[in-house]
């Protein structure tokens, strides 16, 4: 739009004519914002809020009075708030490239300043505390006109011909080359153990090398040989394993030949030998019976061959008698008892025959029952029965 102006951001806009500005200030300020500017009646002019630097080399001497050249950079800017950007604007609105210029020269003082009360081993060895303190001592000169800083690096701290920093220098470039020949002495002496190492482990695995080897060529020729006698001790093998099957084969012929043979002849021998036995057992059995009823057989016939024989067997043994001379004491019981004694005179000869003939014993033996008590003997001897008298001449 005509008339409204913006300043860009790192621009401040300044106002002049018209209402004057904050504390008195010639123009007004406007940063971050348009504004509408009426024409000829109102001016416009812009002051920059950009980062600027500016670079010092300077010449500056020492408590101890050696002269060393500083060279610094110094980056500043104007300052965000109102009043740094009046301060900068009266100062430098015009010509905005002297700012650079006149902090450098700001800054060169200060170096000065500070340099001459410090030595050269401070100013060496403390290059953060020198620019600690020339920003201090600058700080309040940069905000009058408007300027702040942000850093101050020193570049470089040179003595010209003097030789004074590299004398400072020399003990501890000697120590270090000291070192140096230490670290490489270390260093050589760890190069050689390394390659000591080195020869050592190459050696052992060489040595390493050739056990495998020969542990290789030793199982090569291993396998090779039993390669070799795999053949023959397969055959071995399977011979060994054919002649077990025929062994086995011919033992269970054997035994079923055994069984065969038990089957046929054993078997047979002895059902036959049992059969035998018991045709033996039988027969034995038939002979003891026809023995045991023969036996009984003979003796019945026996016993009823002498009972028919009786008879005359007493008709004999009362032949004896005759002639003789017989007194009959008790008359009637007497004559009795005379008959009875021929008949027991006759049981005893057959009782006699009997065991002549094998017959047992008892079957008839002994008095005959019924035979009275006191009768003759065989021998033709009287008896006499109590209580009667017989008299045989």
């Amino acid at each position: 739009m005509f008339g409204y102006r913006v300043p860009a951001p790192d621009e401040a806009m300044l106002i002049s004519g018209g209402r004057r500005g904050q504390g008195g200030a010639p123009f007004r300020v406007v940063t971050g914002h348009g504004k509408f500017v009426l024409p000829i009646f109102r001016k416009v002019r812009f002051l920059t809020l950009a980062m600027c630097e500016a670079e010092v080399a300077e010449t500056c001497v020492t408590r101890q009075g050696i002269a060393l050249t500083v060279r610094a950079v110094i980056a500043f800017k104007v300052g965000n708030d109102t009043e740094s950007v009046v301060n900068a604007g009266q100062r430098f609105l015009s010509e905005q490239d002297q700012m650079s210029v006149l902090t450098g020269r700001i800054f060169a003082g200060h170096l000065r300043s500070i340099i001459g009360s410090m030595t050269v081993e401070e100013i060496v060895t403390e290059r953060q505390k020198l620019a600690t303190e020339v920003l201090e001592t600058s700080k309040t000169e940069m905000a009058k006109i408007g300027l702040t800083v942000d850093s101050l690096q020193i570049q470089s701290i040179d003595d010209g011909d003097t030789g004074y920093i590299d004398a400072m220098s020399a003990p501890h470039k000697a120590a270090i080359q000291r070192q140096a020949q230490i670290a490489q002495a270390q260093a050589t002496q760890a190069s050689v153990e390394a390659q000591q190492e080195a020869a050592r482990n190459q050696a052992e695995y060489s040595r390493q090398t050739a056990i495998v080897q020969a542990q290789y060529s030793a199982e090569v020729d291993r396998a090779q040989a039993q390669a070799a006698q795999a053949g023959p001790l397969a055959e071995a093998h399977a011979q060994q394993e054919v002649l077990a099957a025929q062994t086995e084969l011919a033992e269970r012929a054997a035994l079923l030949r055994q069984q065969q043979l038990v089957a046929e002849i054993v078997k047979p021998a002895e059902a036959e030998a049992e059969r035998i036995r018991l045709l033996a057992l039988a027969e034995a059995e038939r002979m003891k019976i026809q023995a045991a009823a023969a036996a009984s057989y003979d003796r019945v016939a026996l016993d009823r061959m002498l009972i028919d024989q009786l008879p005359q067997i007493v008709k004999e043994a009362s032949a004896g008698l005759q002639g003789a001379n017989v007194n009959v004491l008790n008359g009637a019981d007497g004559l009795g008892e005379i008959a009875a004694g021929l008949v027991g005179q006759g049981l005893t000869i057959l009782d006699s025959v009997r065991r002549n003939l094998g017959a047992p014993e008892g079957a008839t033996g002994g008095t005959p029952a019924g035979a009275p008590a006191g009768l003759a003997n065989a021998d033709g001897g009287a008896r006499k029965a109590p209580g009667r008298s017989i008299e045989i001449d």
